[in-house]
This record gives C-alpha cells, sequence and structure tokens, in this order.
C-alpha cells in the first residue's frame, strides 16, 4: 500500500460529513479532486469503503474501521507537529471553534493577535448555522462556540463578547425618512428570510410573532450574504445583524430603516460544554478573550455605535 497522509485526510473527511461535496467545501477543494482521491485511496483495498444507494453516500463497515485508522495516524502525525514546537518553547496544538454565519463578521477579530502570538497552534473554525454549530458542541467536537442565542438543551458556560443589533434593512430604491416608523411597516415591505435554524431566523420570528404582524414572507435564502446581495438588487427587505453590514452603509447600497422596536439586541456570547476539560490551547485562548476582549470591540467595532 502506497496511500498518502491527504488521501487519509480526503477519506476521513467524507466518512464525517458523508458527502462529496461537503467533504470538498470543508477541505476548500474542488469536488473532482476529493471525487480523484477517494478513488486512489479505494484502488488500494479490495473491499470497498463506500457505497451509493440512491444517490447518497454509505461508509461500509471496513470504511468505518478504516476512518477509525486514519483518524487515529493524522492525531499521531499533529502530536509530532506540536511536541516539535512545545519543545521549542511555544504553545501549540488545534484550537477548534464552530460559528454561526453572522459570526464570520465578528470571531476573526477575536482570534488574530492570539494567533500571532502563537504561531504553532492550529485554528479549525467551522462557519455555518445556528443547528450546526449546536451540534458539534453537543458531539464535543470543538472547544468554543460563537452563538446569539444560548442553547437551553445542553448545559454551557459562557463569556459575552459584544452586543448583537439587528435592523429592518433595505436598498436605496426607496427612499425613507429620518423619523421612527411604526412597526406595521412590515406588513407592507416583502421580506427575505433566513433559512431555519439559523440564529438571525429565530430572533426575526420571535420579533414578528410577538408583536402579531402578518407580514409578506418573499423569499428564504441560506446565509447572509446571499440576503445582503439579495436586498441590495431590490429583491425585498429583511432584518439583519448589524455587524455584517458595515461597507454596504458606508456606500450607501443599504439603509438602515428607522422601526418602532429596533434594534433588536441581543449578545455574542463564547459558550464551551460545562466541565470541558480544556487543552493548554483552550485555556490560553479563553485567557486571552477575558483579558481583551474590551480593546478588541473597541477597535474593531466602534463604528457600531453611530447606529
Amino acid at each position: 500500500m502506497n496511500y498518502t497522509l491527504h488521501q487519509l485526510q480526503v477519506f476521513l473527511k467524507i466518512t464525517q460529513t458523508l458527502s462529496i461535496t461537503k467533504a470538498a467545501e470543508e477541505l476548500h477543494l474542488t469536488q473532482p479532486a476529493v471525487s480523484i482521491q477517494l478513488k486512489n485511496f479505494q484502488d488500494q483495498f479490495e473491499i470497498p469503503l463506500t457505497e451509493v444507494v440512491g444517490r447518497k453516500l454509505y461508509v461500509t463497515e471496513f470504511g468505518k474501521e478504516i476512518s477509525a485508522a486514519a483518524e487515529n495516524i493524522l492525531n499521531e502525525v499533529y502530536a509530532i507537529n506540536y511536541k516539535t514546537l512545545a519543545f521549542k518553547g511555544q504553545l501549540s496544538g488545534r484550537l477548534k471553534i464552530s460559528s454561526v454565519s453572522t459570526g464570520k463578521y465578528v470571531m476573526p477579530y477575536f482570534l488574530t493577535d492570539f494567533l500571532h502570538q502563537h504561531e504553532g497552534i492550529e485554528l479549525m473554525l467551522d462557519v455555518t448555522n445556528k443547528t450546526g454549530v449546536l451540534t458539534s458542541l453537543e458531539r464535543n467536537e470543538i472547544d468554543f462556540a460563537l452563538v446569539s442565542i444560548i442553547p437551553e438543551h445542553l448545559k454551557v458556560e459562557k463569556i459575552e463578547l459584544m452586543e448583537n443589533k439587528l435592523y429592518v434593512v433595505g436598498n436605496a430604491e426607496r427612499t425613507f425618512g429620518e423619523s421612527m416608523y411604526s412597526k406595521e411597516l412590515l406588513d407592507e415591505l416583502p421580506l427575505i428570510y433566513r433559512e431555519a435554524g439559523s440564529g438571525t431566523r429565530q430572533v426575526m420570528e420571535k420579533f414578528i410573532d410577538q408583536n402579531h404582524l402578518p407580514v409578506h414572507k418573499k423569499m428564504e435564502l441560506t446565509s447572509n450574504e446571499t440576503v445582503k446581495q439579495a436586498v441590495m438588487a431590490g429583491l425585498g427587505y429583511s432584518i439583519m445583524p448589524l455587524i455584517g453590514l458595515k461597507n454596504e452603509l458606508r456606500n450607501g447600497d443599504l439603509h438602515v430603516i428607522p422601526v418602532e422596536g429596533f434594534p433588536i439586541r441581543s449578545r455574542w456570547n463564547l459558550i464551551w460544554l460545562k466541565n470541558k476539560n480544556f487543552s493548554p490551547v483552550a485555556q490560553s485562548f479563553l485567557s486571552y478573550i477575558q483579558k481583551n476582549k474590551a480593546a478588541v470591540i473597541e477597535k474593531h467595532f466602534s463604528w457600531t455605535e453611530q447606529f
């Protein structure tokens, strides 16, 4: 046999995601590249590792055993790298974080200086919707999760990072005055929703339900960026986190519409499982956040106070 570490990594990711497409996305590879690596890896075994039934990929029992072995091999390789750095006196290891999709506008700024200080740390940052984040947390696959809504079904601890403000936004085609509009304005605006499972969607629907607003749902899209582009194109309006609109607001591509009851305020929280056994890397990052979060907010997010 002559398999490579890259093939082991690709195969392991396929068994974890049960999808060539998702594995390619998480590995930042093309689907054909992942398929080729899987084929080359499979060619070295007489027994099937995977099978496709009804267009769905399954891992065979033999494949599951090979996947477990691949994970052990890769962990040993990572351990060699980390031990080398540790011997040189550098903090090293993996820091695993999962963030809700709008958290991508927040989390990198709390990571940059920490990673610059500790170049031996390997970051694994997964950006997905709230459901995906909580699944990773519940399975103890990550050190921390960034969310705006604390899960009720999990025992977690948290540290508040910063305020999250959501506003009604539209493009420049229709002019709105600076005076405050009543909530009934939402009755006439075609609203663009995030997908089910999104934290933004949950906050949006809670506000609408509490105020008994018969809104007009225009469409449903699967990412904050897609919603933003749709609003700029004039396809409708939406309730969006201010944190992801900095450039569009400055350029005049989007406008905050003053509506009674807005902004809707929540908090970005870094959470972890209660009684989590932290690695030295995770413990160091938590200490860094506790000490430096105010400075990070002042440096990178003070512009939000204008709204």
